[in-house]
C-alpha cells in the first residue's frame, strides 16, 4: 500500500473548508486500477456537488471527477474499459471520486487508454465537458443542415458543442461576450452577445429560425429566449436550469441521471479517439500545482477562464 496526497471537503459549503491530506492508496483488487496522476481536470461540478448536503454524501468527500496519468498497478484478471492495460500505460479516468490526488485506485471500467496525440492536461479535461456536450446534441436530435442556438458558447461545454456540431454539419449561433467572439468563430460558431435584444440578434443571425436550443449557462434570459425561438420543447435542453425545465416543460440533463451516465459512458472512447486525432480540441487556459487547487477554483469562479484549467501532480 502506498500513500498519496489529495483534496477532500471536510464540510459542506465553499472550498475554503477543503483540506489537502495524506492518505493511503489501497492496492487494486480484481476490477480495479491504480493511477499515478499527472493531471486532474477542473470543473464547476467539483465544488458544486459539495456546496450543500446531499443524500448518500458523507464527509470527508474526495474531490475531482476526471484525471489523466499512468497505471501504477492493476488488479488480477483485470482490463481497462478500452481493453488491455499494463503498468506504465497512459490512461484517462472519468466519473471517478477523488481525482484531485497524486495517486488513487478506481474501478477499471472508468479507465480508458489515453491517445498518444493528447496531452495529459487536455486528456484530464476532455470527458466531462465533452460527454455533456455530446448528450446535449443527442437529446435535441441535432441533424445535418439544421441551425441551433447555444447559450454559453465560449465555455468548456459550449466549445465542445461547437466542435461536435460542426462535425455533424449543424450550424450553431452561440452567445458569448464580445471578448470571446474569436473563440466562438475558431470552432465554427456564429457569435452573438447576450443581454437586451438577444432574441432579435438571434433572429438576425438565423432568419430561417432555430431547430433546437442548448443552454449551458442557466440564466432566465437564456431560457426565455430558447422558449421564444424554439416551438418544440422536446428540442430545448439545459444543463443548468433544472427548475425552469420542470416548470416550463423542456429537457434538463445532469450527470447523476442514470440515462445520462449510460449515454456519457457510451461516448467516452469515441471522444478520446477524436481528440487524439485532432478533431476535438481542449483549450487549456492555465495549469496549477495540485496544492493550489483553491487558487484554480477561485479563478474558475471568476467566470472568464478562457479555457480549461488543470491541476498538475508532481512527477514521481
Amino acid at each position: 500500500m502506498t500513500t498519496a496526497h489529495g483534496w477532500v471537503a471536510t464540510r459542506f459549503g465553499g472550498f475554503d473548508d477543503w483540506e489537502f491530506i495524506e492518505r493511503e492508496v489501497p492496492a487494486p483488487g480484481q476490477g480495479e486500477v491504480s493511477i499515478r496522476v499527472r493531471a486532474s481536470g477542473v470543473n464547476p461540478a467539483d465544488y458544486k456537488h459539495v456546496s450543500m448536503p446531499n443524500p448518500g454524501l458523507e464527509l470527508p468527500v474526495p474531490i475531482g471527477y476526471e484525471v489523466a496519468g499512468i497505471i501504477s498497478a492493476i488488479g488480477p484478471d483485470t482490463e481497462i474499459a478500452t481493453g488491455g492495460g499494463r503498468v506504465g500505460d497512459p490512461v484517462v479516468a472519468f466519473r471517478i471520486s477523488g481525482g484531485y490526488s497524486t495517486e488513487l485506485t478506481v474501478p477499471s471500467g472508468d479507465v480508458l487508454a489515453k491517445p498518444d496525440g493528447l496531452g495529459f492536461p487536455e486528456a484530464a479535461n476532455l470527458l466531462l465537458a465533452g460527454s455533456t456536450a455530446s448528450q446535449m446534441l443527442h437529446v435535441v436530435r441535432a441533424a445535418e443542415g439544421e441551425t441551433v442556438l447555444l447559450h454559453g458558447a465560449s465555455g468548456a461545454v459550449g466549445v465542445s458543442v461547437l466542435q461536435q456540431a460542426r462535425a455533424l454539419g449543424v450550424r450553431v449561433v452561440g452567445t458569448a461576450s464580445e471578448a470571446r467572439f474569436d473563440e466562438v468563430r475558431r470552432f465554427g460558431g456564429i457569435p452573438i452577445t447576450y443581454g437586451d435584444g438577444l432574441v432579435e440578434r438571434a433572429r438576425d443571425a438565423a432568419p430561417d429560425g432555430f431547430a433546437a436550443a442548448l443552454d449551458a449557462i442557466g440564466t432566465d434570459e437564456a431560457v426565455d429566449a430558447s422558449l421564444e425561438l424554439v416551438d418544440d420543447r422536446s428540442r430545448i435542453v439545459t444543463i443548468a436550469a433544472g427548475p425552469r425545465a420542470e416548470r416550463n416543460g423542456f429537457v434538463a440533463i445532469n450527470g447523476r441521471q442514470p440515462q445520462s451516465m449510460e449515454y456519457r459512458d457510451s461516448v467516452r472512447a469515441d471522444l478520446l479517439r477524436r481528440a487524439g486525432e485532432g478533431e476535438l480540441v481542449v483549450p487549456i487556459a492555465r495549469t496549477y500545482p495540485l496544492p493550489d487547487a483553491r487558487e484554480a477554483l477561485t479563478f474558475l469562479q471568476s467566470g472568464h477562464p478562457g479555457g480549461k484549467l488543470a491541476l498538475l501532480s508532481p512527477r514521481h
